[in-house]
């Protein structure tokens, strides 16, 4: 097939030439840039979906001889992203000898075992279930792809007539089968009936396409999914309305946003009555086209089709009977009705295991939904983290896709019950849970940070991120939050300017933050200034400056929070960054310290009274962090150092030599305590850790 550039209308086509000359001899190169590229693409297939090969000629290690070996996608990765350590090498003829000891599809899986067998390369990820899908063919590229307008023909009632009508004889079909052995034997049967195809549909499932090389196995691909891509659209103007058409109309954007933000806590809280839960919103359009429509009520129960899709998404979603205007402010009737579609929504789920399981089943998992639709407002989905929730919407949009395609050429179909559990339930599926890795200590949890665009709060929101949560930081200066916002991922946090002296700014973050991420459960309050003056030249300003940010921002971000964290019932924590300063007294220092003091007796204050809620709420004294911390930057340096009569250089090692460890205080060390207090002394509240190296004077005890 010659290199000519192609024109595509429903997928992107990213092949770049000059990049693949670069790798011209290299074939496994050639099929991880092909794999890459595809991945990209969300129509095609989405995050962790589908898997791609290609075939090489390679020396057998021990025989010095020429041997096939086919490099495929292992288990649990993705194709946008995959590289070299993420492929399994295996010996092709080893793989296609399986069938000479393959004991039926009632003992399929104990092929996978066997696909250790057939290593070639020692360096391997474990090969995954779809392994012998690619084997068993002989093509040297191929791509298993589950692009939408694939799966709406798949999924449509009548399938492979719809295939035949598209492509002729060019295309087989398998109908539905789990992924295993088997099914790599249907597809090598389906060849060997249908010669000289350039594909094959699989029911209710995916596609898969080849070519001699990388470049044509592309093509292959683009083009067998424009042709699907074409004819569903066509069919779609013809009919007219998607869905049925509008039954009600959306909200505004910023109503829609105003409306989801004051929701989500109390959704969160209740998917997390197992395990907690991270949040993500949509209003994307083909989300509000779908969830507004007249067969909505007809489709949403049926759930989705593709395993990659419920396996992620369960099922089927729960869809909330709220009006879209309703006022959600009005938490305790909004939480009544919420909380009868919650248990209905689980007692559904519990039938579903319970009728479908078998002997070895695994136990039932968290019977709280992932996907929950709020018509005319948008989409939530819940998971164990930001990036499963987001993906997991990413994957019920493909869905959605599906099932518009699928009801616009035909009438969408999903898979039986007892199939869909068969595949959520597989041992083989519960085994690669199982291998997942650990989750870090504050996974699942949401902590927004004052003045957290550098020193103090930067340090901070880098050790919180590090140990697995969502972090929202928040400052003043934009210019800061988009340097800060460089050391992260959009799936880890979540920037936005908040000035704690005003609720209104205040009340916009925690809404992006709830927004984001559903909810919060960690206030930190680390905005801080410093101004060290004598009593006779402390101005009025100056004093109420202090209080403001210090105490009243305190007061306002704790009091917001709180309300939040109460809506989810799931307690929270709260931590205040205050200074030894507010435990000793010194010379220059009465605007200063006496803000520090409220701060730390207002934590003891909220300790007493958030407890029975289960908020702890304590308070990090830091001393003497120079190297790193903003508030040295100003004035302050210069009134300390005048207070002790030395000089500004001089005040590191000043402040080293005076506490009892000898030790350079780090904003890292100040990130450590809050860590501490947040992970390690779950039981701890009311309490002040100092960490300034040993003050004698500042002891609390």
């Amino acid at each position: 097939m010659g290199i000519v550039k192609k024109s595509f209308d429903y997928v992107d086509y990213l092949w770049d030439h000059s990049k693949a000359a670069k790798l011209e001899g290299d074939e496994v190169a050639l099929f991880l840039y092909r794999s890459n590229i595809l991945g990209t693409d969300l129509r095609i297939t989405n995050y962790g979906g589908g898997n791609t090969s290609c075939k090489t000629i390679e020396k057998d290690p021990l025989t010095n001889e020429n041997v096939e070996v086919m490099w495929v996608k292992g288990s649990g990765g993705d194709i946008g992203t995959l590289s070299r350590s993420g492929i399994a090498g295996l010996y092709t003829e080893r793989l296609r000898n399986l069938k000479k000891v393959y004991r039926g599809i009632e003992h399929e899986d104990e092929m996978v075992a066997l696909f250790n067998h057939c290593i070639y390369d020692l360096n391997s990820k474990a090969p995954s279930i779809d392994t012998p899908l690619h084997g068993l063919l002989p093509f040297k590229h191929i791509d298993h792809l589950h692009p939408d307008a694939v799966i709406a023909i798949a999924a449509a009632k009548d399938g492979e007539k719809i295939t035949k009508e598209i492509w002729g004889d060019a295309m087989g079909w398998v109908p539905w089968q789990r992924p295993g052995f088997d099914l790599g034997l249907q597809l090598e049967k389906c060849l060997e009936e249908n010669p000289g195809i350039r594909g094959i549909v699989l029911g209710n499932h995916g596609l898969f396409t080849w070519g001699d090389t990388s470049y044509e196995c592309y093509i292959n691909s683009l083009e067998v999914i424009e042709m699907a891509s074409s004819y569903i659209e066509k069919k779609v103007n013809e009919n007219g309305n998607a869905f049925g058409g509008q039954k009600i109309k959306s909200l505004p954007p910023s109503k829609r946003k105003e409306q989801a933000s004051a929701l989500a806590p109390l959704l969160r809280g209740l998917c997390s009555s197992e395990n907690t839960m991270i949040g993500h919103f949509t209003d994307d359009d083909r989300v509000l086209t779908y969830i507004n429509s007249n067969d909505l009520e007809k489709l949403a129960p049926m759930g989705t089709s593709c395993p990659d899709h419920f396996l992620r998404t369960k099922i089927k979603p729960l869809v909330l009977t709220l009006k879209s205007d309703e006022d959600v402010s009005n938490s305790q009737a909004i939480l009544k009705k919420l909380k009868t579609k919650f248990e209905n929504y689980r007692d559904d789920y519990r039938q579903y295991y319970e009728s479908c399981k078998h002997e070895d089943s695994p136990p039932m998992r968290d019977p709280n939904p992932v996907v929950i639709i709020y018509p005319g407002v948008g989409m939530f989905t819940f998971a164990k983290n930001k990036q499963t929730a987001r993906v997991a919407s990413e994957f019920y949009i493909n869905a959605i896709n599906v099932m518009r395609g699928a009801e616009a050429i035909s009438e969408y179909t999903a898979l039986p019950r007892q199939e869909a559990f068969n595949i959520e339930y597989w041992l083989l599926e519960e085994a690669k849970l199982q291998r997942m890795p650990k989750e870090k200590p504050l996974s699942r949890k949401v902590a927004i940070i004052t003045g957290a665009a550098g020193g103090i709060g930067k340090a901070i929101a880098d050790k919180l991120i590090a140990e697995g949560a969502n972090v929202i930081i928040t400052d003043l200066q934009e210019e800061t939050l988009k340097n800060a916002s460089m050391s992260f991922t959009k799936d880890e946090a979540l920037t936005t300017i908040c000035d704690v002296t005003d609720s209104n700014s205040i009340e916009k973050a925690y809404k992006e933050g709830c927004l984001a991420f559903g909810g919060i459960d960690i206030i930190i309050h680390s905005a801080g200034l410093a101004i060290s003056k004598p009593l006779e030249e402390t101005t009025l300003a100056d004093w109420n400056l202090l209080q403001s940010v210090l105490v009243k921002g305190q007061f306002l971000m704790v009091q917001k929070g709180v309300e939040i964290i109460k809506l989810q019932g799931l307690g929270g924590d709260i931590i205040n960054i205050a200074s030894k300063n507010g435990l000793v007294s010194g010379p220059n220092n009465v605007g200063y310290g006496t803000a520090k003091a409220a701060q730390q007796h207002m934590t003891r204050l909220l300790a007493a009274e958030l407890g029975p809620q289960k908020i702890k709420v304590n308070t990090v004294n830091p001393d003497g962090v120079i190297i790193g911390s903003k508030i040295w930057e100003g004035k302050w340096a210069e009134g300390r150092a005048k207070a002790y009569g030395i000089s500004v250089e001089d005040l590191p090692k000043h402040y080293a030599k005076r506490n009892l460890l000898n030790e350079i205080i780090l904003p890292a060390d100040i990130a450590n305590a809050v860590f501490a207090l947040l992970a390690i002394l779950d039981k701890s509240t009311g309490n002040t850790i100092n960490v300034d190296g040993g003050m004698p004077n500042a002891f609390v005890r």
